[in-house]
């Protein structure tokens, strides 16, 4: 008479840890880089939101020479680059914001500070792909 195979006795554990452990490390990892990619979202929305980025970006729209130079409509780049800091009437901002036309791609540069709630632009200029700069600066913008 044959035997009945005797049933597994391992506990959960002993039967699961090649699969458990790295699909653990991997979730672990992913949680990081989201975590991570969570930061960066959130450092570029506030860089996006702040007057000094608004009034370089008005100020490229509104520029003729520029507009000429890349096409309308202008959009803005992925990656804002540079400094930033804003506490309430005060602030300072170093920034580089690329951005594309239909004709062509620059780089908005932007040294500004804010004083007494308005920003000031020391410098507001757009190097095109070419290393032409034209200066933006024609009518500052006052964003509050």
């Amino acid at each position: 008479m044959a035997e009945a195979p005797m049933p597994d006795r391992r506990n959960w554990w002993d039967r699961n840890w090649k699969w458990f452990v790295p699909t653990g490390c991997l979730l672990v990892v992913l949680l990081f880089a989201g975590f991570i990619v969570a930061i960066f979202a959130g450092v570029m929305a506030m860089m996006r939101q702040s007057g000094a980025y608004e009034g370089a970006m008005r100020a490229a729209r509104d520029s003729p020479a520029l507009v000429a130079a890349i096409g309308e409509p202008i959009g803005e780049g992925s990656f804002v680059s540079g400094n930033f800091e804003e506490n309430g009437p005060s602030g300072s901002a170093s920034i580089a914001i690329p951005v594309s036309g239909p004709r062509g791609e620059a780089t908005i540069y932007v040294e500004a500070k804010k004083v007494a709630g308005q920003w000031q632009y020391d410098v507001l200029v757009a190097q095109l792909a070419g290393g032409e700069r034209i200066d933006l600066q024609g009518a500052p913008p006052q964003v509050e």
